[in-house]
């Protein structure tokens, strides 16, 4: 695989392993590309978005982001945000401070900063809600506001570690459309961890397939859903859907 031409993100050949569990991740996407990473429980999917973000390192490979190896980096350095299940914000901080970490995270923010920062806010629906605290907030609130602090960090690679799994429906296509409308208005490289064929199916162009700590196949999402798709991706998703009740389409 040669790299560098790829642009994106790459892992090249990267081993990783923690206790007896092994795990190897070979696969790039293309810069601005948007990615639905799934497969079973266990099977290495929030190791692959940690192995990028930095907080995991690799036993061996090489982590390449728009061409430059950022495997040596730490994640303070590296150009990627995250946005994780739990939101990650701090309680005893107010909305508009924890969107201004994003930014500084000693909070040292210039009149450009906060006004950076009530656009973002207001771009997520939260206008009028910076001097609130978190736990003031819905679960989809707080999740707006983990995006908030992504919109002003305006990194080029997206990770998210199924963020919308505590959300009801209704909820979840609200914040999958925000997220959309992001990537269309931004282009960021983006992987989003979801359990959620619908999901997939519905907003990302490729699908990065995960099964016994590797990547078992990536590709186009219509590929992934077609009758000759992947077949151990095929056979998952007919248990996930039989599971919730959701019938898979036919085309």
């Amino acid at each position: 695989m040669n790299v560098e031409t790829i642009g994106g993100v790459t892992l090249d050949d990267i081993s990783f392993s923690y206790g007896e569990t092994s795990l190897h991740f070979d696969v790039g996407l293309p810069r601005g590309a948007f990615a639905a990473v799934m497969g079973p429980s266990g099977s290495g999917k929030s190791t692959l978005l940690n192995l990028i973000a930095g907080f995991e390192t690799p036993a061996s490979g090489r982590i390449v982001i728009d061409g430059h190896d950022v495997t040596g980096l730490p994640p303070s350095a590296r150009p990627v945000s995250m946005v994780f299940q739990e939101n990650n914000l701090f309680a005893h901080l107010s909305v508009e401070a924890n969107v201004g970490l994003g930014l500084s995270p000693s909070l040292r923010l210039s009149a450009e900063n906060r006004a950076t920062i009530a656009q973002a806010l207001e771009r997520t629906g939260l206008a009028g809600k910076g001097k609130r605290l978190p736990r003031q907030l819905s679960g989809g609130e707080r999740q707006r506001v983990a995006l908030a602090r992504v919109l002003v960090r305006d990194r080029p690679v997206l990770l998210l570690d199924e963020p919308f799994a505590s959300l009801g429906p209704a909820l979840r296509e609200e914040m999958l459309d925000l997220l959309m409308a992001l990537h269309a208005e931004r282009r960021p490289t983006v992987l989003l961890v979801t359990h959620h064929p619908g999901d997939a199916e519905r907003i990302a162009e490729r699908v990065v397939f995960v099964e016994d700590g590797k990547i078992a196949a990536a590709g186009t999402t219509a590929e992934f859903f077609a009758d000759s798709g992947p077949e151990a991706f095929l056979r998952y998703i007919g248990q996930t859907r039989r599971a919730s009740g959701i019938a898979r389409k036919r085309t």
